[in-house]
């Protein structure tokens, strides 16, 4: 357990309030995982939490939560939710309903078994309490782990309208457990898929570094392809995925499949890689789709497009600009890549996001084959030879493509010293 989550629990209890460990941290403990989030529940208001601790901001309109900030880690404190009443007050001071059903405000508190009944899925409402160390059940959560099972707890349509993330959320569970989402939960979800489209782009951003970057991110695909929220989050290549098999199937696959393997052997990795390759196949069919259509030049096209790609998916999912930055960079080395005459191969290797573009040329070469597998080798093979062989490797490619004939340096003369 964290100790700076104990020091959370005993501070509230020793000052008359109850206090849980509450969700994936129980969860994990009990299937034998490393917690690594802590959140506590308590029946202190966030009020009462900020005047206990010094370093303590409260933060959220629609849920108003208190984080307890130390060092790097920050351990998440809400009060218990309650049920939403129907009089006009409540709804407009302490809670909101959009046209869809989604919650817009949630801030009306209640006992702890409200607030099993207002989680999630089962389970993750779980409590462990400080008190006497047990755990207290609500929901059936022990049994749907044991089962192997993700099911919301109510009504799975309301459930999902409240919140369309929890589409996104039982699909992550359900890859990163190894389980499966329940017959009644799962099947509203094709039909309410197209509610993601009232999340705003900035949430979802953070759901899709949950999503692909724990480690299970190919499982995790498939899962969201299978139930038509892929299409909403990336709706520029889920076209192109419609064919089993096609070119870019493979390359997303594979892109998932290098980037499981670097986390789970301790590797980083960027989103900003994993998005360059989402968003590739888009921009190379805008760029065809500009140069017939438009008369445009490829370099010109190819400019055109990536602005036009790139402002289409921050409109679904937020890319915050150091990632977007990078992405471009990518992209646009693909088509310098080729270009290895005299020193620009020298300069291309000093370049600081070379090994990102090299990568990315590399996963395309073993997808597309022919040419591109042909550049990417010689790259590779530029990388790993002294200096001399590199000037033998251009001198023959020089030869090979008919490349300009290297000019001869001239000899100038020093200037005499004067007298």
């Amino acid at each position: 357990m964290s100790e700076n989550a104990l020091k959370v629990l005993y501070r509230l209890h020793n000052n008359g309030y109850q206090a849980y460990l509450v969700g994936g941290c129980v969860r994990d403990a009990l299937l034998g995982k490393d917690p690594k989030d802590f959140d506590v529940t308590t029946d202190a208001t966030p009020e009462q939490i900020k005047g206990l601790f010094r370093n303590c901001r409260l933060i959220g309109r629609r849920f108003r939560l208190a984080h307890i900030v130390f060092g790097r880690e920050i351990i998440e404190v809400a009060t218990f939710r309650g049920h939403h009443e129907n009089s006009d007050k409540t709804e407009s001071k302490d809670s909101k309903h959009s046209d869809h059903g989604q919650l817009m405000r949630d801030n009306v508190f209640g006992s702890i078994e409200e607030d099993a009944q207002r989680r999630d899925f089962t389970i993750n409402a779980m409590y462990y309490n400080i008190a006497d160390y047990s755990i207290s059940d609500f929901a059936g959560g022990m049994q749907a782990i044991k089962n192997k099972e993700i099911a919301l707890i109510g009504d799975p349509e309301t459930r999902y309208r409240e919140d369309p993330v929890r589409m996104l959320r039982a699909v992550r569970f359900a890859a990163k457990l190894d389980m499966h989402i329940s017959a009644t939960s799962a099947e509203p979800i094709k039909r309410l898929a197209p509610l993601m489209a009232n999340i705003p782009p900035a949430r979802l951003f953070e759901e899709i570094l949950k999503l692909l970057l724990s480690g299970q991110g190919l499982a995790t695909y498939k899962l969201l392809t299978e139930f038509h929220l892929f299409e909403q989050l990336f709706p520029q290549l889920a076209p192109l995925l419609l064919q089993a098999g096609s070119r870019e199937n493979q390359f997303v696959e594979q892109v998932l499949t290098n980037t499981d393997n670097r986390i789970n052997t301790g590797q980083r990795v960027t989103p900003a890689f994993i998005f360059a390759a989402f968003m590739w196949y888009p921009l190379e069919e805008r760029c065809q789709q500009l140069m017939v259509e438009g008369g445009l030049n490829h370099f010109d096209g190819f400019n055109l497009a990536l602005n036009d790609v790139m402002h289409r998916q921050i409109q679904r999912i937020m890319i915050p600009k150091r990632f977007s930055s990078t992405i471009r960079e990518i992209w646009q080395l693909q088509n310098r890549l080729p270009r290895r005459y005299g020193r620009r191969a020298y300069q291309m290797l000093e370049h600081p996001k070379f090994r990102a573009a090299y990568d990315f040329l590399l996963l395309r070469g073993q997808i597309e084959g022919g040419q591109l597998l042909e550049l990417a080798q010689w790259w590779t093979d530029f990388q790993e030879v002294d200096d001399s062989q590199r000037k033998t490797m251009l001198e023959e490619l020089r030869k090979q493509e008919g490349g300009p004939a290297r000019r001869p340096r001239r000899n100038r003369k020093k200037p005499k010293p004067k007298a």
